[in-house]
């Protein structure tokens, strides 16, 4: 996958083609551009094999006749089954460049490679009972499925998936990438995710996320320069602890842990530990950079005094856990008018409890709570969407599926507030924390526990040093 790629909705996708149009170029010259992106992505997965291609009646499906002229141009046993003639002018001139019979597709036979180009963007509903039942059929006598744009069945916006859609080795996405590549639980569709440059262009406040770039200290840093994060930890010491490990391998200089009471935890000795109950003392030093609270909290009332001191301090802040299970909607009016900048980090729950169940897609739903809360909101997941206030937003790749343990949550935040304690602007640090998170957890593999990714941070950051 292309990184840092646009992501284009279905009618922001049209808009860009539209353009293109303008300028002269036919919808069959743009159709067999993309039919060659996919014919070439084939041929450079897999060698030649007994080929179905399965064509719908729009322009998908012309994509698709193109797909299977050039593979059989290049020696591959091919076929082509469609489950109706072409629709579209464009479409109808890909079928009569195709040489071979056309098969009906209720009756069409497996091939060993299946092509799917029965239907792309802008889908919104099942396909109707037979292509359907066809489409599992084939996938399942395949041995390697590609998909032209989209699984046909999948919604491009938002990655519902409609009725039961087999999963794709590998996707072909045409132009730019869409929504459904990146989203749950259409992403999971997609298989591998490859983009296929058509000269689409376009542009959208959507990207995929980056591997970040950061500085490495110069001959001028000291620990306070690189900056001081100060994390509240409460009843659970252990999650604290590893925010605390967390922020200290950020690239920040100086981080103090601040705990209620004494906690018989094996820390690094350089996460200076303080215990006391109240956090006014250690909020008014003008060294502190970021402050975290929320992993580790609890939700009583000396809690609850805790984290209204701290919405109260002029901080950059990282919230997350019981701290977002704590806030109410006047907290939210509180946030929005601090005039500081914040981040949110829920996961689903904490996000209902917290705006209540928003319509739309996840990034729809991201977008409106950083405008609600006038702060930066990681909704956290397999697809982590980050989204700003301004309207910028960000979806990271699926995430290791290994991370549902206790405490990986707690070492994003506390990543994240490290981060945010050097010096970078909010939707720049959470970007890079959901980065960093999600390298350490591939680097340190199945099994993994919270632990080791703080172990794996090094290795995560280091060639972000080198861009």
């Amino acid at each position: 996958m292309t990184p840092d790629s646009n992501i284009l909705t279905a009618s922001e996708t049209r808009a860009a083609e539209q353009l293109i149009f303008d300028r002269g170029v036919a919808v069959i010259e743009l159709m067999e551009l993309a039919g060659k992106q996919v014919a070439d992505a084939i041929c450079r997965y897999r060698q030649h094999k007994s080929t179905l291609v399965i064509c719908g009646p729009g322009n998908n499906g012309g994509d698709g006749y193109v797909v299977a002229r050039l593979l059989q141009e290049r020696g591959w046993p091919v076929r082509v089954a469609a489950l109706a003639a072409p629709k579209t002018e464009a479409a109808s001139l890909a079928r009569s460049r195709w040489p071979g019979p056309v098969e009906p597709l209720e009756t069409a036979a497996p091939g060993l490679l299946l092509v799917d180009a029965l239907f792309g963007t802008g889908l919104g509903r099942a396909l109707d009972e037979m292509p359907q039942r066809r489409l599992r059929e084939l996938a399942a006598a395949a041995r390697f499925r590609v998909a032209i744009d989209l699984p046909s069945g999948v919604a491009s916006d938002d990655g519902t998936v409609f009725g039961d859609v087999p999963a794709f080795d590998l996707t072909i996405a045409l132009g730019c990438l869409k929504p459904a590549h990146l989203l749950q639980p259409g992403a999971a569709t997609c298989g591998t995710v490859r983009l296929g440059d058509i000269g689409l262009g376009g542009t959208s406040q959507l990207h995929s996320l980056s591997r970040p770039a950061l500085a490495a200290p110069g001959p001028d840093s000291h620990k306070y320069k690189r900056g001081y994060a100060l994390i509240f930890g409460g009843e659970m010491a252990g999650a604290s602890a590893l925010a605390a490990m967390a922020a200290a391998r950020s690239g920040a200089g100086y981080i103090r842990l601040v705990t209620p009471t004494p906690a018989p935890l094996s820390l690094p000795h350089a996460i200076i530990r303080t215990v006391d109950d109240s956090a006014g003392h250690w909020l008014k030093d003008e060294r502190v950079n970021a402050v975290l609270i929320g992993p580790g909290l609890g939700r009583d009332e000396s809690a609850r005094c805790w984290l209204d001191q701290i919405l109260a301090t002029p901080r950059h802040l990282v919230l997350d856990a019981d701290a977002l299970m704590l806030m109410s909607g006047h907290d939210l009016d509180r946030l929005a008018t601090r005039g500081e900048p914040a981040i949110l980090t829920p996961h689903e729950g904490e996000f209902n409890h917290l705006f209540g169940k928003l319509p739309g897609s996840k990034v729809d739903r991201a977008r409106a709570a950083a405008a609600r809360a006038g702060a930066v909101v990681v909704l956290k997941g397999a697809d982590s969407v980050i989204a700003a206030p301004d309207g910028r937003a960000v979806i990271a790749p699926t995430a290791s599926h290994w991370l549902s343990t206790a405490g990986t949550g707690d070492v994003l935040a506390g990543l994240t507030a490290g981060l945010l304690a050097t010096g970078l602007d909010p939707f720049d640090a959470a970007c890079a924390a959901q980065w960093l998170h999600g390298e350490a957890a591939r680097l340190a593999g199945p099994l993994l526990i919270a632990d080791d990714l703080v172990a794996a941070l090094p290795h995560a950051y280091a060639p972000c040093l080198s861009l």
